[in-house]
């Protein structure tokens, strides 16, 4: 036994039906397709979602809710984040360098999470009160960023 005389097992290898090729060939006429419809025309495709001429399943259902388009999202950090961290001075430039927050936003705002026991300076556009009592409880200070009055 050689390899010239290796051969697939019988029924293995099936000759490749051709479509559209006339009468004769066993698909004729239609092709397959069946007779008239859109799903026997060339060219045709699905839209996304669509249910045979039914109102579509994303256009019956209701719409709920309401997005505010002026809505603020700030990058926030806690108190006791900043009491983890080395060095006296924050402000959003140094949290981003030291990859605290990932980005600013409309701008950074603390909140009073955890606990401070030394003195630090934060530089941010927001606190909450509880962060601001702690800061200068400890002694420190807390400086508003570009304040609208």
């Amino acid at each position: 036994m050689n390899l010239s005389n290796l051969k697939p097992p019988a029924g293995q290898k099936q000759k490749k039906q051709r479509i559209g090729q006339g009468m004769g060939s066993g698909r004729g006429k239609y092709s397959g397709r069946g007779a008239k419809g859109a799903k026997s025309i060339s060219g045709y495709s699905i839209m996304r979602g669509f249910e045979g001429g039914q109102m579509p399943l994303h256009r019956r259902l209701p719409k709920r809710g309401f997005t505010n388009i002026f809505r603020k999202e700030y990058a926030i950090v806690n108190i006791g984040r900043l009491e983890q961290l080395e060095g006296n001075k924050f402000d959003p430039g140094r949290l981003l360098e030291l990859g605290v927050i990932k980005k600013l936003g409309t701008g950074l705002k603390v909140l009073g999470s955890g606990d401070l026991t030394r003195k630090i300076t934060v530089q941010a556009h927001v606190f909450s009160k509880s962060a601001l009592e702690k800061i200068q409880k400890a002694g420190g200070s807390g400086t508003v960023i570009g304040s609208e009055s």
